[in-house]
């Protein structure tokens, strides 16, 4: 069975997208630089700041520094914040604390952030909804768009389906990151990765 191939679905449908309006999960700048290059062009992208997966506030505020000075930057897309609710991590990944980088914490993670933005988009009126999750090698494209199409039913608004790290979309963010001197960090945000990073 070949494997789907996400990001020619997701240039379909941007060629479809002409005035319509995306709402983009980022978990930071640098991850958000290419998937916006990509999406910017075709469609109205809201970038939405939600990770309550992020293991400090100082990193949180951090991090949401460096994507607000991006976008006014490039004037990509618009800005829409959510508070730091590191409960919300804590109660969804209850239980999975010892679970291996990748595992069954990431996918609740996953779904947590995919599942506010849902929510956020269907509220605020917007065709679609997305993340830059898929940029990075480290993430399970295909697990992050199965979330993404399921909660497409779920909330009737569309998914964008996505797999930013093909075509050197990965390197590309690397590129930008390096252009506009983004604060990158080096791991995914939250204590266990950073635990496992520094290990």
């Amino acid at each position: 069975m070949n494997a789907v191939n996400y990001d020619k679905l997701m240039q379909e449908e941007l060629a479809r997208a002409q005035g319509k309006k995306l709402l983009l999960h980022s978990c930071c700048a640098p991850c958000s630089s290419y998937c916006l290059q990509e999406t910017a062009p075709h469609i109205a992208v809201t970038v939405f700041y939600y990770n309550p997966n992020l293991d400090s506030p100082e990193e949180y505020e951090k991090r949401k520094a460096e994507q607000i000075r991006f976008l006014q930057e490039t004037g990509l897309a618009e800005f829409l914040d959510c508070d730091y609710s590191p409960e919300d991590f804590a109660r969804a990944t209850h239980g999975l604390e010892g679970e291996k980088e990748g595992g069954a914490r990431c996918a609740k993670c996953f779904r947590l952030r995919l599942e506010r933005t849902a929510e956020a988009a269907k509220k605020g009126g917007y065709d679609y909804f997305g993340t830059t999750l898929t940029v990075s090698p480290l993430k399970n494209a295909e697990l992050i768009n199965k979330i993404g199409f399921a909660l497409e039913k779920e909330y009737g608004v569309k998914y964008l389906p996505s797999d930013f790290k093909k075509r050197g979309g990965y390197l590309e963010s690397i590129r930008l990151s390096k252009e506009y001197a983004l604060y990158r960090q080096n791991y995914c945000g939250c204590q266990y990765s950073k635990e496992e990073r520094n290990s």
